[in-house]
């Protein structure tokens, strides 16, 4: 998990004396990804949404530029910028303008408002509102991710890909170097697009195709690039929970630490596959308290990532917290699930700050002491995630390749999901460089081999 139980480096924690400022943390969210039009990405065939007008879209082969100053496209890894008086961590530039935090500091250089252009972020909200929003509301929602929200129709011609693709995999032998090129480095809208003209141009379903011509984990690679990231999390689900067991790190990728609307189109999409809601499945599996975990997880309650931090309301999570725990014989541990899991990154960030303020104890010390098995290693997840989510990313990397054996499901899923956002995957590259002082390129390369390896390595970015 998070770098063998280590804390994060100096410097990722916020100022001492509980000092927010005016809307809390700059959330992690921004500038991953450029906004849709009107909200929308292409999710796989025979979604219930209703599709989309076109929109304007880059040429092909070509990304939008990315805005956000804190992530920029390129380069390594930035982690989020520092409180006032926090010291800048890993290494980055003291930020511009006035001092961060001061009324007279404009907008965009006051800490606590949205970077620029960040999707769906509020004006930003001033220290000392009256109440604490509750979970769920406090502001704009959170737009889907990419390849979760209602079809999109793009302005992309696909057909030079899809001719591609069938050329490389009809007769006898398969091209892997052109399946690898064409589809390591599209994002979801140019998958769906690929998908539906090969389908129209061939009368082939490509998924079909790369099954019969691909093996191994290169085919798995393959094919969850092609389902997408919405169908893809689905059918992570699905054999996560088929059969005897249940593989706890899928259920935590998947479903932990998501947006509302994320969640409300795994759910929809769960229902739409397999004909039976995921909360069912999710009882049969889990168990008591695990299983309330997760029911309040698939709730889709969590504060809008635009909800501010309002440190009354941290102190008051931060006091549930203790009293759930240290300050009592026992463990009250529906509590501690119930904030961690209706709590958006800001606050938890807060939260974790605030908790070691006050009792002098790392929030995870605590949870480790207190929780045992999958229920630990959850609340843990949505913790790390909140408080660093691309240092988090970089571990669980090194989690699917660490120790005797690669778990190769886990490696396929991971450097998948993540190679949809490639300014999130500079990031997470960055991280792990400076977590376990070598690159995340060399790591792969030694867990992997043949089209597989290639495959993994395109995902993250490197010529192959």
């Amino acid at each position: 998990m998070y770098g063998n139980n280590q804390s994060p480096p100096p410097g990722q924690y916020p100022p001492p004396h509980g000092q927010y400022p005016p809307q809390g943390y700059p959330p992690q969210q921004g500038g991953q990804y450029p906004p849709p039009q009107q909200g929308g990405h292409y999710p796989p065939p025979h979604s219930p949404y209703p599709p989309q007008q076109s929109s304007p879209y880059p040429p092909q082969g070509q990304h939008p530029p990315q805005s956000n100053p804190y992530y920029p496209h390129q380069g390594g890894y930035q982690p989020p910028p520092p409180l006032p008086g926090q010291h800048q961590g890993y290494g980055a530039p003291p930020p511009p303008g006035p001092p961060p935090g001061q009324y007279g500091a404009s907008p965009l250089q006051q800490y606590g408002a949205p970077p620029p252009q960040q999707y769906g972020a509020p004006p930003p909200q001033q220290y000392g509102a009256p109440q604490y929003a509750p979970p769920g509301g406090g502001g704009p929602p959170t737009q889907p991710s990419p390849g979760y929200g209602p079809p999109q129709i793009i302005q992309w011609d696909a057909s030079p890909d899809a001719r591609a693709l069938r050329s490389a995999m009809k007769g006898i032998g398969t091209d892997e170097k052109t399946l690898i090129r064409v589809l390591a480095t599209k994002d979801p809208l140019q998958i769906e697009n690929i998908k539906s003209t090969y389908f129209r141009d061939h009368s082939r379903t490509l998924e079909k195709d790369i099954l019969s011509e691909t093996r191994g984990w290169f085919e798995t690679g393959l094919v969850a690039i092609i389902r997408g990231p919405l169908l893809h999390d689905i059918h992570l689900l699905h054999s996560a929970m088929d059969g005897p067991g249940t593989k706890e790190k899928v259920l935590n990728d998947v479903l932990l630490g998501r947006s509302n609307a994320d969640m409300k189109a795994i759910k929809g999409m769960y229902q739409h596959t397999f004909n039976r809601p995921l909360e069912t499945d999710i009882k049969g599996d889990l168990s008591m308290k695990t299983e309330r975990h997760f029911l309040i997880v698939t709730g889709a309650n969590r504060a809008e990532d635009s909800a501010p931090v309002i440190p009354q309301a941290i102190n008051q999570d931060v006091t549930e917290l203790y009293r759930a725990t240290e300050g009592k014989v026992g463990t009250d541990e529906m509590i501690v699930c119930s904030i961690l899991s209706t709590r958006n990154d800001n606050q938890i960030r807060a939260i974790n700050h605030a908790y070691e303020q006050k009792f002098r104890r790392r929030l995870e010390d605590v949870i480790r002491k207190e929780f045992r098995g999958h229920m630990e290693e959850a609340l843990l997840y949505q913790l790390r995630h909140a408080t660093d989510k691309y240092m988090h990313a970089a571990a669980l990397l090194e989690d699917a390749m660490a120790g005797l054996g690669t778990k190769d499901h886990l490696l396929v899923s991971r450097v998948v999901r993540y190679h949809w956002d490639q300014s999130a995957m500079a990031n997470i590259k960055g991280a792990y460089q400076q977590r376990y002082h070598k690159s995340l390129a060399s790591r792969i390369k030694g867990e992997t081999s043949g089209d597989y390896g290639r495959l993994m390595l395109a995902c993250i970015g490197e010529r192959v």
